[in-house]
């Protein structure tokens, strides 16, 4: 396979001749992308609400070298040309999926790191789905209504909510007790330990594990802490908390470095050459980190229930390195990797090939 050429002359302009500048929103994974940035060399912008974010004050290695504030974070458009100017490059998180939203962030007339079309496809639950499916990779059965469900079922709201109005059904009664209001899917509820998968798809790597025209490495996992809600007693104890006048949520409020058993990585390098082979042929290819999120089965059977297509929040417990990127270089996290691959793409002249 060749890989696409992602970025057009005009996304490229901006970077002529210019150093580009590491810029994403004040939130989600910022500080390990900004701290990342930094160890390379790149200058950074942080875009946040309202005013600048204090806290950076307490992390010299990660606060960013100057701030784009704005009113709302919607309005990123209408400012586009002062991040043109910086020559920045925005790195996508899940606070672009869920506050700037797939359609306002694929006319951006901004450079953006990786493949700016995969934010159609995580954004929405069908179109995720397909992908997922296509890829033939194992999944939760999907129920088109209520009247098919047989047993516990999970219903998702559409993009990338940190987990927030997730519902959780022990049976169809339960179900149809709940009022759903927002586009959604429901899925079977799959009985097993939950796993977030964090990998990085490099067009530019010709070593390593081969996988497209590129290569795919692990850079790390973890597992989340939810709000109100146990892991172990997710369907047990959902009625004691509703008679106690308690909503359970599935808010994530914190994540949990994990390693997988050892026997289990071939499935799951599989699993992400799938999806990452998958995606050239639908949409021209992801690049950089992708998260497949999953549960492993007694029967130590991996199903995947949803991809993020972006970083995620989780390899924020990894910024000095996991015990998986270790073993691909010392320290490396995430936020660095991106960075390493912008700076390797510049060298190569192949910026193309890892913006849009």
């Amino acid at each position: 396979m060749v890989a696409p050429r992602l970025a057009s002359d005009r996304v490229l302009e901006p970077l002529e001749g210019k150093d580009p500048t590491i810029a994403t929103i004040c939130s989600h994974s910022s500080l390990q992308i900004f701290h990342g940035a930094r160890l390379e060399g790149f200058r950074t912008l942080g875009i946040a609400r309202g005013k600048a974010p204090r806290f950076y004050d307490a992390f010299p290695l990660a606060k960013p070298d100057m701030f784009l504030t704005l009113p709302k974070v919607t309005e990123i458009g209408e400012h586009a040309e002062r991040l043109r100017r910086e020559a920045a490059v925005l790195v996508p998180t899940g606070s672009f999926v869920e506050y700037v939203g797939p359609e306002r962030f694929s006319k951006l007339p901004v450079p953006v790191f990786g493949n700016r079309r995969v934010m159609e496809w995580e954004s929405d639950r069908e179109k995720e789905r397909v992908w997922l499916e296509g890829a033939g990779v194992r999944m939760p059965r999907k129920y088109t209504d209520s009247s098919e469900v047989d047993g516990p079922v999970i219903v998702k709201y559409y993009g990338a909510k940190g987990g927030r109005g997730f519902i959780l059904a022990k049976n169809r009664h339960e179900l149809d007790n709940f009022r759903i209001v927002e586009p959604h899917v429901i899925q079977e509820y799959v009985i097993g330990t939950r796993y977030y998968i964090h990998f990085f798809y490099s067009p530019l790597n010709d070593k390593g594990y081969r996988c497209g025209d590129g290569s795919l490495e692990l850079l790390g996992m973890d597992r989340r802490d939810e709000a109100n809600i146990d892991e172990l007693y997710k369907l047990g104890s959902q009625e004691e908390l509703l008679r106690s006048g308690i909503r359970p949520t599935f808010v994530v409020t914190g994540n949990v470095p994990v390693v997988l058993r050892e026997s289990l990585l071939p499935e799951i390098f599989e699993i992400g050459e799938k999806i990452v082979e998958r995606s050239i042929d639908l949409f021209g290819g992801m690049v950089g980190p992708f998260c497949v999120e999953g549960i492993m089965t007694e029967k130590l059977e991996f199903y995947v229930f949803e991809i993020s297509t972006r970083i995620v929040a989780g390899t924020n417990v990894y910024i000095n390195g996991s015990p998986y990127s270790d073993m691909v270089a010392p320290g490396l996290s995430t936020g660095r990797r991106i960075a390493l691959e912008l700076k390797r793409a510049m060298a190569e002249d192949r910026l193309a090939e890892i913006l849009s």
